[in-house]
């Protein structure tokens, strides 16, 4: 067998349905497997747990050279961010756990393995992609957002600190209580205790918890959610250029071509 053969036969391998969700149970077993380790357990289940994390090791070493070697330009390979993100994990896990410096270090990377994931599902890094694309817009809307947290801290430290100094005694506390007015943490206790001092203090609280939970919050979701369609429109578009079939878009395109065409000869 050359190696283009080679090549080809671990292509498939990776690209086999059954394979992608043998791989997704091992990933989900590394995920149980972490939560068991943290109660005490005798000895010989602690063994048999052991045995099994080498075999998942072993396993995401075996399956990463598998989806290196089924890639046609290898020299690609790490150019991908998600491969490059899983490799670092299977590198790292090798780390012995036992009598070792590292071993502190080895059984965290062992939890974030479960975010491998996210590399194997294609709907989980699109919703990732979107999320991170969405940060520059976001990046606004929360610089806006404590803007007015701000001003409401130094408005309630400046009122309401001769009320409850634990609540209220400088901005930096009063904007961990306007956070927690904002989560809706047990926030009509500190209104009623202001509003028997301040009897209009009420409209303090409703306007930043409108600006805040309301207002703010679902633009945040207003964006993601745009980003998250541009994502899937792109998701789509590649799957169908993958599969070779016109997408709903290309053919409205075609549509609009043949409609152009159309009036120009009625215009002849």
């Amino acid at each position: 067998m050359n190696t283009s053969e080679l090549q080809a036969t671990f292509d498939r391998i990776r690209s086999n349905k059954a394979f992608e969700l043998f791989v997704v149970a091992v990933i989900i077993a590394s995920a149980l497997l972490v939560g068991v380790k943290t109660y005490e357990l005798p000895p010989t289940p602690q063994r048999l747990l052991g045995w099994l994390d080498h075999l998942i090791t072993a396993f995401f070493l075996t399956e990463i050279t598998i989806r290196f070697l089924g890639e046609a330009n290898r020299r690609d390979f790490f150019k991908n961010p998600w491969n490059l993100f899983d490799t670092l994990i299977v590198l790292i896990s090798l780390i012995p756990i036992d009598n070792s410096d590292m071993a502190l270090v080895a059984r965290l990377v062992r939890v974030f393995r479960v975010l491998r994931m996210v590399s194997i599902v294609p709907e989980l890094r699109m919703l990732l992609n979107s999320l991170i694309k969405a940060l520059p817009q976001l990046g606004y809307v929360l610089l806006l957002m404590f803007i007015i947290f701000y001003i409401y801290a130094a408005i309630g430290a400046t009122l309401f600190e001769t009320i409850n100094p634990e609540l209220w005694g400088d901005i930096a506390i009063s904007m961990l209580t306007l956070f927690r007015v904002m989560t809706f943490e047990d926030w009509t206790d500190v209104m009623y205790e202001t509003m028997a001092v301040y009897p209009l203090s009420w409209f303090y609280y409703l306007s930043f918890i409108f600006f805040t939970a309301f207002a703010f919050l679902n633009m945040v979701i207003g964006i993601v959610v745009n980003v998250m369609n541009d994502e899937h429109e792109k998701l789509l578009k590649q799957q169908a250029l993958e599969a070779h079939e016109p997408t709903i878009a290309d053919l409205y395109a075609k549509l609009e071509q043949l409609e152009q065409q159309l009036a120009e000869r009625e215009r002849r």
